[in-house]
This record gives structure tokens, C-alpha cells and sequence, in this order.
């Protein structure tokens, strides 16, 4: 098949199914919504043309079944139900796992037949039959013709919660009648193995290859979901009839996850379960929409760049400086367009990201019976292609954070005189060169005093400390390392690391990130994040023989030497009545040789940044740099944000002035 085709058809399909997605959850608000519904009926039709177009005929026949079902409730033959509405979301949840596969494998191997049944079911029997169903279930699917049984008890396993990536998923086995039980167990293990870690077994791996165990055995693996699993043991050799269960709750234990997260009180410091992030990720962007007129004007820089080029050779040739340095005067402007156009073009509207937001928020509020209306602002303001796919992770903690401890469930609102639908906006600003993305909630808030306890129970700050603090200081608190104010863990979200991640993928973004709350009223994340971050403007500095770069963006005011004075000891100067600390660069980073010492340059930063000046021998020229983040072990280096490769080939670091 061709690649163009297969990526046309995946990127077409992708868009579709969130459509499709934000077109039920309006349906389901609204069940008189007769727009919703035409918008429905035709994104189904279109997925199954496609998927019948393409050869993918379990897809094509899924998206049949749910053509028809919803063809029924648009002629009012059946009511829109919560039950209905969950198998349809689980039909277009598999359809999604199934463009998933095709884009990984150029093919499907899931079995969509029991599905089908199911929605035919529904249309032969009523919306009654469609009560079975959960909601996510993906369809689940076993080749099992009848219930399997066990002895075994998952009391008896004993699981490291670290060495789990995903889930723990309980397969119960059996590789029917067999003259060689053993040798048969044996090779049904080790191909599951192929695909799979297995964490443990019951009865042990040597009883097993032994064939000592009646009936079935049972593996306990490491897998995504139980959907994922089924598919896979579906199309194992020598594995007969099978059973997947998730027990990942079961088995990984609080104590696995010490620094767990979640609670009550509106912890914002909560990261969301494995499991249930595997279920809405949001995949890299690796397709972009361009403007006509965008490749136009690209052409047409094109074209300037290469009659530049021949007028450039000519005048070196005939060694006509005035010429050539025309030609590099035009070169400039030509280069300077060249390089908005481009970036123009890899801006992509947010709501490439922010989707598949609503039903990550409905799924999430049915599973923990809230009521919450969710609400996106802003949609269209536009980012870069790599600050979006970046972001989708952090932004996806901080809504689940909002929908399992921020928003309360509803006779607790009740009780405390609110509405008892909880109400979450996601919204989003453009400000200069930069995005504002907030997450705000009308819940129960931060406990400024819980946070406080905390802090001084993990030794992350001292009682004198905090007491010194404002609240929006000590919410701030929230985005340390370890730091959570939660006493346990939930399914929705509390396993493994916090708010900390949010922090780190935000700084490494060049933006930061803000918490601002009100005790029963609700909470407010806040993420200010740049446009774009390929190409900076820098101000050079020079410290002895090394030479450092300050994004312009940062830098306020530059000045001598002679304004700094000794205040306790420490060297600071005064700007607007307000105290800025120096911090010289020499010793912050151990240079080596003669430096100017008392004489030289600051450089006082803005600020919203930051409270310092830097002092540095002088101050050279400013640039515009692409700037490399750092990777690998130096990545999170305090003080560097990443380097810059210049004109004569040196590499500059460029500060990052919030942690220097």
C-alpha cells in the first residue's frame, strides 16, 4: 500500500475520531441536538467508506454497526442513554486503538466481532442491552468459550510497583488438552514473553514447564491495558482459551509509591495513573496544514535565496566588494523572511492538542459520579509544532488533577451551597511572544495549612520559612520535587511522581508555570509558555575567557559596577526601591583565570523572571542563535537552559536565569 495514501487516510481518521468524540459528549448533553447528531451520523459514514476504502474490514464492519445504531437514534427510534452512550464511546475507543495498530504495523490484528455484536445486540433488543457494557472497556474480547478458574490468589504475588511500566494485567491460560503439557505451556509462555514482561506467574515458571498444574496457569504481565492483551493472546500459538483481568490496584501497593500522590482538598500535586494516561494520550504531531499563500511566499524566498546566491558568486569572482556587500545586505532580509515564514508554518491552533480534552473529562467525571461541564477557550491560538506535542502531558495531569481533587462530588457541593455540576475551564491567551494556558476550577481549593505541614514534614522548607511566606508562595510549593499533600492513592490519579513533572517539562519549554487558589472556591494552574523557541535573540556577555549568552527577553537594564552596594554581607543594587541580589557568574560557575572582580558589567533581569543582576566582566553584542536544549545527563543543568553554535563554529551556553 502507499505510504502517502496509509498517512493521508491515519492523519484523516485520527481527526475524525476526535470529532466524533466532541460530537457525542455534545449529543449527550443535549440529546435534542440535532446539529450534534447529522455531525455524528456523517464522521461515522466517512470512517466507514474509509476504513472499507483501505481493506480494513474489521474496522469498516465496526463502523457499520455504529452507523446503524446511530442511524437509530437519529430517527428517534431509541433514547440517547448514559448506558447507550458508553458502548458507543467504547466502539469508537477500539476504532482508535485500531488506526493506532494500523500506524504501527500497517495493519489490525484486533478482533472487533464481539463488539459488533454487542451494538447488534442493542439494535435488535433495545438501549436495555447495552446496560452491560462499561464505559472505556475498548471492547475487551477473550477467545475464551467458557469461564476459566484458578486457584490461584493474587495475595500470593508479590510485585515491585517500580519494575511495573504500565499495568498489571492477570492472564489466566490454558493450552487445551495436549499429550505434552509441559513442552506445549513452555513454548505458549515464551511467545508470550515475545510480547510481554512477565512479572510473575502462578504456579511457578518450572511447574509450569513441568505441565504440575490443573487446567490453567496464570501470568501476571506488564501490558497497557487488558484490550491490548486480549488482542495479542488472541493470536498466540498454543494458547487455547484465555482470561485478562486488570489487577493493577490490587497488587501494586501504596507503599510502592511512596511519594503517591492524590487525596482530598484539592491536591495539585497528583499524577495521573498509568493506565488511564495509556487510555487518552495524545500522540506526537507529525502532520501540519499550510497555507497556501504560506507556500507561496516560501517559494517565492526560494527564489530570491538562489538569484542572491549567483549575484554573491559573481561578486567574489570579479572581487567587487561594494557588490558583494550588497548581496549580503539582501541576503539578510531574505534570510530574516524566510525564517518567520517557516516558523509561521510550524505554528499549529491548540486545539490539535486539546481535543481530546472533553472526553478525557467526561469518562473521568462518570467514573467518580461528578458532574463537571468542561469548557475550552482560546482553542485557536496557535503554538509550535514541538511546544504542543510537549505540553500535552502536563496539561493532561493538571485536568485530572482538577477532576479528581479539585471538583467535589455532588452532595458535597451541595452541602456547601454550590451547584452540584462542578464547572473546569481550559483557556488559553496570546500575550506578545508568549501563551498564557490556564486550568482553572470551581472546586474546593488548595489547604494553604495542609501544604504548610507538608512542607515542613519533608523537610522542604523551615516552620520560619513558610511563616515568612504569602499562600500564593506556599501553593507554588506544590511544584517540588517529591512534594504531595495526598494520604493515598486513586485509580484516577496518584501513582508515582507530581506536579514536579508539570514544573520540569514547563522550564525545559522556557515558560513557567503558577498555582493560585482560593479555600472553597477554586484553583487556578497557570502556564506561561513561548510561541516558539527554535531561534532566540542573546545578549553576549564575557566572564575572563568564557563568553555566555542572555536571552534578550530576560534582560532589563544593563549598568556599572558602581550602583552595587554591601547590604548584610551580600552585594545587591536598587531598582524602583527594590532590592536585586547580584550573583557573579565567575564563581557560579568556577572560571577559571583573571576576571574583572569589583570592575565590570550588570545585567539586571526583569523582574517577572527574576530578582538579580548578573555581574560580568562586559557586555559584547546581541544575536539572534538557535538554541539546542541540553540532553542526556546534562540535561537540567542549573543555570543552563542549552547552547548556541555561532557564526565561526564556538559554542555559547545560554543562561537560563530563573535557576542560575
Amino acid at each position: 500500500m502507499d505510504d502517502q495514501y496509509l498517512d493521508a487516510f491515519i492523519r484523516e481518521s485520527e481527526e475524525a475520531i476526535t470529532e466524533l468524540n466532541n460530537s457525542l459528549l455534545e449529543l449527550e448533553s443535549d440529546p435534542s441536538n440535532t446539529e450534534a447528531m447529522d455531525s455524528i451520523f456523517r464522521t461515522a459514514h466517512t470512517l466507514k467508506g474509509n476504513f472499507g476504502a483501505m481493506g480494513f474490514d474489521n474496522a469498516a464492519n465496526l463502523a457499520h454497526a455504529m452507523e446503524d445504531l446511530l442511524d437509530e437514534m437519529r430517527q428517534g427510534e431509541m433514547e440517547v442513554t448514559p448506558d447507550l452512550m458508553d458502548l458507543v464511546f467504547a466502539g469508537v475507543d477500539q476504532i482508535e486503538v485500531i488506526v493506532g495498530e494500523i500506524e504501527e504495523h500497517g495493519e489490525s490484528e484486533t478482533e472487533t466481532d464481539e463488539m459488533v455484536d454487542e451494538l447488534r445486540a442493542v439494535l435488535e433488543e433495545g438501549a436495555a442491552a447495552a446496560g452491560g457494557t462499561e464505559a472505556g472497556d475498548d471492547g475487551d474480547s477473550s477467545d475464551s468459550d467458557e469461564s476459566l478458574t484458578t486457584d490461584a490468589s493474587v495475595s500470593d504475588v508479590d510485585i515491585d510497583g517500580d519494575a511495573v511500566d504500565e499495568q498489571v494485567l492477570q492472564a489466566e491460560i490454558s493450552v487445551g488438552e495436549s499429550d505434552m503439557l509441559g513442552v506445549d505451556s513452555m513454548l505458549a509462555v515464551e511467545s508470550i514473553e515475545e510480547r510481554f514482561d512477565v512479572l510473575d506467574s502462578s504456579p511457578s515458571r518450572a511447574d509450569i514447564e513441568d505441565g504440575e498444574f490443573e487446567d490453567t496457569f496464570v501470568l501476571y504481565l506488564d501490558g497497557p491495558d487488558a484490550a491490548t492483551v486480549d488482542a495479542e493472546l488472541g493470536t498466540t500459538g498454543k494458547v487455547d482459551n484465555f482470561d485478562v483481568t486488570d489487577v493493577t490496584d490490587d497488587l501494586v501497593s501504596d507503599g510502592d509509591t511512596d511519594d503517591g500522590d492524590s487525596g482530598s482538598g484539592g491536591d495539585a500535586s497528583a499524577d495521573p495513573d498509568p493506565g488511564a494516561e495509556e487510555e487518552h494520550s495524545v500522540d506526537e504531531i507529525k502532520s501540519v496544514r499550510v497555507d497556501v499563500d504560506q507556500l507561496d511566499d516560501l517559494h517565492g524566498l526560494v527564489e530570491q535565496l538562489v538569484t542572491s546566491r549567483i549575484k554573491l558568486r559573481r561578486g567574489v569572482e570579479q572581487n567587487n566588494l561594494d557588490s558583494t556587500s550588497e548581496t549580503l545586505n539582501e541576503l539578510d532580509k531574505i534570510t530574516a523572511n524566510l525564517q518567520n515564514t517557516v516558523m509561521d508554518m510550524r505554528l499549529i491552533p491548540l486545539k490539535k492538542v486539546v481535543g481530546k480534552f472533553p472526553r478525557l473529562v467526561r469518562d473521568l467525571a462518570r467514573e467518580l459520579d461528578k458532574d463537571i461541564e468542561f469548557e475550552i477557550e482560546g482553542e485557536d491560538i496557535e503554538l509550535d509544532r514541538t511546544i504542543l506535542t510537549e505540553i500535552s502531558d502536563p496539561l493532561m495531569h493538571i485536568l485530572r488533577n482538577a477532576v479528581d481533587h479539585g471538583i467535589e462530588p455532588p452532595e458535597e457541593r451541595e452541602q456547601a451551597g454550590k451547584p452540584r455540576t462542578g464547572h473546569i475551564t481550559l483557556r488559553a491567551s496570546r500575550e506578545r511572544d508568549h501563551v498564557i494556558i490556564e486550568v482553572e476550577d470551581d472546586g474546593a481549593g488548595l489547604d494553604v495549612d495542609g501544604i504548610r505541614e507538608k512542607a515542613i514534614e519533608k523537610g522542604v522548607r523551615s516552620p520560619e520559612e513558610l511563616d515568612a511566606m504569602d499562600d500564593s508562595a506556599v501553593y507554588d510549593l506544590v511544584f517540588h520535587p517529591g512534594f504531595s499533600t495526598a494520604d493515598e492513592v486513586t485509580d484516577t490519579s496518584g501513582r508515582g511522581v507530581g506536579m514536579d513533572v508539570v514544573h520540569d517539562t514547563v522550564s525545559q519549554l522556557d515558560g513557567s508555570v503558577s498555582v493560585d487558589s482560593e479555600p472553597g472556591e477554586g484553583t487556578t494552574v497557570s502556564l506561561r509558555l513561548p510561541v516558539t523557541m527554535a531561534i532566540v535573540k542573546v545578549l553576549f556577555v564575557k566572564v575572563g575567557d568564557e563568553e555566555y549568552g542572555v536571552p534578550i527577553k530576560n534582560v532589563d537594564e544593563i549598568t556599572g559596577t558602581e550602583e552595587a552596594k554591601q547590604v548584610n554581607g551580600q552585594e545587591v543594587i536598587k531598582h524602583n526601591d527594590e532590592i536585586y541580589p547580584v550573583i557573579h557568574l565567575d564563581d557560579t560557575f568556577d572560571i577559571e583565570g583573571e576576571t574583572a572582580n569589583g570592575d565590570g558589567m550588570l545585567v539586571r533581569i526583569r523582574e517577572s523572571e527574576r530578582q538579580v543582576a548578573l555581574h560580568c566582566d562586559s557586555v559584547n553584542s546581541q544575536e539572534e542563535v538557535v538554541v539546542k536544549p541540553l540532553e542526556g545527563i546534562l540535561s537540567g543543568t542549573p543555570g543552563l537552559s542549552g547552547t548556541a553554535v555561532l557564526g565561526d563554529g564556538n559554542i555559547v551556553h545560554i543562561l537560563d536565569v530563573v535557576t542560575l
